[in-house]
């Protein structure tokens, strides 16, 4: 059946990055040749998605440094990851119908497959919540207090790890982000936005490489996956 929605995507890329210690926000750090940042946007640069929008910093010095397509657009960010993504919805209101799909993807995640973001698009295609990528949960997982003493071991059946892309359709997600901030609700991520106003989104599993770089360490396992991506 042929897809006829309209897909966008939005990259909150407003952070500075400080848990990974350098002077330099994490999102331009160089990873396999590029900026981390650079990576991200050409995983997003398919044929579906009509245009991307990335949230930056009023201050970002660094912006100029990428090599970008037309269908990019730059927008100022917000505090919070939440305030980002609402700006990039109101920009993306000026050509996206209401109904229109949403991809929101994080800056920092520059080893998400192509074939993933096409999979979540297509069984999501019809679906009228809409829903993220994924990984199932497989270590065993501990509860601890604040001196990190275990308190309980977490029955890991039915838990997963969210990732990004999150995808939803704009005006519900622009609805529901207004509300939380108006309401001085931080959410951590879309999917929660969502969850909080009454919608159940669907998780569709995606791959274990499409990690989220935070700490030093994982710029060194994320020039792994690429080097072994570009191999194939």
């Amino acid at each position: 059946m042929l897809n006829k929605n309209n897909y966008w995507a939005i990259i909150p890329a407003a952070g500075t990055g400080s848990r990974m210690g350098s002077t330099l926000p994490k999102q331009y750090l160089m990873l396999h040749h590029k900026p981390i940042l650079q990576h991200t946007i050409e995983r997003l640069c398919l044929p579906e998605i009509k245009k991307i929008v990335i949230c930056v910093a009023a201050d970002d010095t660094h912006w100029n440094t990428l090599h970008l397509p037309d269908s990019v657009v730059r927008v100022e960010g917000g505090k919070e990851r939440c305030h980002s993504v609402l700006n990039g919805l109101y920009t993306l209101q000026q050509w996206a119908n209401p109904q229109d799909w949403v991809l929101v993807h994080d800056a920092a995640r520059p080893c998400v497959r192509a074939t993933d973001i096409q999979r979540l698009m297509t069984e999501l295609a019809e679906h009228p919540v809409g829903g993220l990528l994924a990984l199932r949960v497989r270590d065993t997982m501990k509860r601890t207090d604040f001196e990190n003493n275990v308190t309980a071991t977490v029955e890991r059946i039915n838990l997963w790890h969210a990732l990004t892309p999150q995808m939803f359709r704009l005006q519900p997600l622009l609805n529901a982000l207004q509300h939380h901030i108006q309401q001085n609700e931080l959410v951590t991520d879309e999917a929660q936005a969502m969850e909080k106003q009454g919608f159940k989104p669907v998780l569709i599993e995606g791959h274990a490489d499409n990690i989220k770089i935070t700490h030093p360490q994982d710029l060194e396992l994320a020039d792994l996956y690429l080097h072994k991506q570009y191999a194939y």
